[in-house]
Formats: C-alpha cells, structure tokens, sequence
C-alpha cells in the first residue's frame, strides 16, 4: 500500500538545511557574498582588531559594548568564576585518563556535565532570564580551566591554577604553558578568540540551540555544541591544515603534490566555505597576525595559499575556493607555541561565549525545534515474522 502524505504538512528543504532560515536572531549574521560577518551592530573582524576578550564577551551575553566601569564589573566577576568546584577538581585526572588519545575535548564533555551537576545548574525552562545568563557566564569562564587541567593531567603535567589579574586570553595561555605569555602572543590569540566567539547557525550553535529548545540546562546544551564541534568537518581542522602545510614541506612540491589530491577528489583542509564565496574574513585578519611574527612557516603558508587557489581555479573553474579560518588560525597557534591537540579545544574556549549567547536567545523562544524527515525504507505495515 502506497504511503499517503496528501495530509502532511512537511516542506522539503535541501539536505543539510543549507540557506534555510529557522528563526530570527539580533546576534549577528555571515554575509557569504559579501565576506562579511558580524556580531550585533559591529563587524566581528573590526572588533577583534581593536577590542578585548571580555569587551565582546559582554555584547554577546548583555547586547552591548561595556563603558570602563562596566569592562572593569565584568572582567573581575568572570575571572573570579574561573575556579573550579572541588569535586569537579577532583575527578579531573580520571576524566583526563579515560579520554585518553581522545584528548581535552572529549574529555570536556564528562567535565562541562559534572560542573553543571556541581554548579546546580536548572532547566532553563524553570529559570528567569538572569538566572539563565549566570549560568552561562559560570560555564564560559570555567572552561578555559578544564580544557588547560584535562591538557596538562593528559600529559602527566600538574593542572595550573587560573590568575584573576590575567586577561582571558592571557590567563589561558598561562594555564596551558605554566608560563605567562608576552604582549604579542596574548594579543594573537586574543585575536584568534574574537573571530571565532561566533558564526552564524554553524554545526554547533544550532546544536546549542535544538537542545536549549527543550528546556534542558545550560550544560546539557554546551554538551552538545562541544560534541558538534569535535567533527573535523566542524572544528577540527586547524591542525588539519598545518598537517598539509607539513605534508607538502617543501615550495617545489606544493603544485605536485596539491594537484595529485585536488585530482584524486580530495579535499585540501583549510580552504572552501560552506557559506562564504569570496576569501573568508577571518583568514584574511588572521593572515595578518601571522605576517606580524614573520618567519619561514608564514612565508611557505602564504606560498602554498597562493598556488592552492591557483590550481583550484584551474582545475575547479566556477568555484570560489579560497582559505577559511582554519588555514591561518594553525599557522597562528602553532606560532603561539600551542601544541596541535589543543587547536579545537582553543576554539572551544572561544565559541563557548558564541554558544551562550545563542542559549539565551533560544531560551526566550517557547517553541520545541522538531522536524521532520522523509521515510524512504520499505513500504509498511509488513507482517511481523513468527519465530522459529
């Protein structure tokens, strides 16, 4: 019998529900054609070149630039939240053990739960808006800590506890090295911070948002968001695209060994866009942080980016195929002196701010996210078959 669907109300939308609007939002927005992006009223690229951390930390979760009082309120109430529960402390070493190769970001999963059980972290259903937003700025503070902790203990490395008198981006480069980084480096990955806080409805931030619609807590949905992010079609490509930078090695195998891939119908890490069709804005800001350091590896990254788009062009005409943000966010990490397994979880630590904001945004939408799918297996009902 013929499946009827004459009384269904579903709309067919292309796969991956790309360019399908599914709510309005006053966070910000990816201009694809443009190259553009934006959090609020304020370019993302134009406020990671001349604002702090925690300055776009509070338009995210307060819907506004912070005045020097207001900047000096945040920055202390969010480092003071930087300290972990005791027994979140003390079950670190056995969540760090049990990820294993799996690394800090598996292993924030485990931690991100037990501070939200530690923290009594409610349903955002039952919870008033400043309830809401206490938790998430609880949970984005503390997550640099568990990252640098599960980092640390995985390498058999005591955990550094976190300084209040540090910036965010300071304090998390001191929590991950032991050491407290200079003016420039902080500034990089500051940097690096600010341009990846948010990105539109990415993997992710929908993820975060699908959860929070049921009502769950604040921890439940940075779960998700963290499991989303882990794909390395998501965020786990920076280490990805140093790793072609370090497989090509040398500027006379660049063309040879790009073309073999391209050809083979491989994809080269660290270029193309699902939304942007001209070069990504925060490839191009960060090109520039890195051509700040100098050195050979930026010179070769710049060499390969150059004749990458080259022979895409030539070999995929009609596409704009240029780098995204993870080509020049390795090159800037790896410049920093941060250790390729900690590439995502940085970017964690950076879209944690992202991820909350848009967690209290969906909070204050009643409506369950719940869609549909097309049933294309075998035609039912067929007879259950008896056992023998």
């Amino acid at each position: 019998m013929p499946i009827n669907r004459a009384a269904s109300t579903s709309v067919d939308v292309p796969r991956g529900l790309a360019g399908v609007v599914v709510t309005d939002t006053s966070l910000g927005d990816v201009r694809g054609l443009e190259g553009f992006y934006h959090y609020r009223q304020y370019s993302a690229v134009e406020l990671a070149q001349t604002r702090g951390f925690e300055d776009v930390w509070h338009l995210m979760v307060h819907g506004e630039l912070p005045d020097a009082e207001q900047r000096a309120v945040f920055t202390a109430r969010t480092a003071a939240l930087r300290w972990l529960p005791d027994g979140v402390r003390a079950t670190l070493p056995a969540v760090a053990a049990a990820a294993g190769r799996s690394g800090p970001l598996a292993g924030l999963r485990t931690a991100l739960s037990l501070l939200g059980a530690a923290k009594g972290f409610r349903p955002v259903y039952d919870i008033d808006r400043e309830q809401r937003r206490a938790d998430t700025v609880m949970a984005s503070a503390a997550v640099p800590t568990l990252l640098t902790a599960l980092y640390r203990l995985g390498q058999g490395l005591d955990p550094v506890e976190p300084r209040e008198d540090l910036s965010y981006a300071a304090n998390y480069l001191y929590m991950l090295t032991g050491s407290e980084p200079d003016a420039a480096r902080t500034r990089a990955i500051e940097q690096y911070l600010i341009s990846t806080i948010d990105h539109g409805f990415n993997a992710s931030t929908f993820t975060a948002r699908v959860i929070t619609s049921t009502g769950a807590d604040v921890a439940a949905a940075l779960v998700g968001a963290v499991g989303a992010l882990s794909g390395p079609l998501h965020g786990g490509a920076p280490s990805r695209a140093l790793d072609t930078l370090d497989a090509i090695g040398t500027p006379e195998r660049i063309d040879s060994w790009i073309r073999e891939r391209v050809l083979a119908g491989d994809r080269i890490m660290g270029f193309g866009h699902p939304v942007y069709r001209t070069e990504d804005p925060r490839s191009r800001m960060l090109r520039g942080v890195a051509e700040q350091f100098g050195g050979p590896l930026v010179d070769f990254a710049v060499e390969v980016e150059r004749h990458v788009e080259a022979i895409l062009a030539e070999l995929k005409p009609g596409r704009e195929l240029h780098t995204n943000v993870e080509f020049y966010a390795g090159v800037v990490m790896e410049l920093c002196g941060l250790p390729r397994e900690m590439f995502t979880p940085t970017f964690a630590a950076a879209r944690v701010v992202g991820w909350s904001a848009n967690i209290l945004e969906q909070a204050e939408d009643p409506k369950i996210i719940r869609p549909a799918a097309r049933y294309v297996g075998p035609v039912p009902p067929v007879a259950v078959p008896l056992m023998v």
